[in-house]
């Protein structure tokens, strides 16, 4: 919610930015140069700006009543087809899981873009009235860090839509 603007039935929360402290670097001057170091040693010398588009692997879960099976294959399938960067789709009467690559500036881009997949497109493709109760978005480093180590789903093959 925006300071100041109204409430609408529960008490009003405000989120606010912490500062570390000097346990973790020094006092914010300090801080604010870490950031700059990081920002500077992470772009490296290619000149690639900090806010460039970078791949995000994402995971959505949805459920709700259930639907018949062929009408949400067929919902998913006509995601997949709306969306170019979708990987895999599991599903079942109640529930479904759509994995995918996003690209996006960073986490809370991705996440935004994720958190309206579902909603965006429940009317082209026909999508049952579910709704998104889980949502992972993580780098493509840490994925394939995951997958290097054995954690995490197994890499998204085959490729399209599947029952669980």
């Amino acid at each position: 919610m925006r300071p100041g603007a109204a409430s609408r039935g529960s008490a009003e929360r405000a989120l606010t930015s912490v500062a570390a402290g000097a346990a973790y670097g020094g006092d914010a001057a300090d801080g604010h140069d870490r950031e700059a170091r990081e920002r500077q040693a992470r772009d490296g010398d290619d000149g690639e700006a900090a806010d460039a588009p970078r791949l995000w692997h994402v995971t959505l879960s949805v459920s709700g009543a259930k639907a018949p099976l062929q009408e949400v294959r067929r919902g998913l399938e006509q995601l997949a087809h709306d969306h170019p960067f979708l990987l895999t789709s599991r599903y079942a009467q109640d529930h479904a899981e759509i994995r995918y690559w996003e690209e996006a500036r960073d986490l809370h881009d991705a996440a935004a873009v994720a958190l309206r997949l579902w909603g965006e497109h429940r009317q082209s493709a026909q999508l049952p009235p579910w709704e998104i109760v889980g949502l992972e978005v993580i780098d493509r480093d840490t994925y394939h860090h995951r997958i290097a180590e054995g954690y995490g789903p197994l890499p998204a093959t085959p490729v399209g839509v599947h029952p669980f």
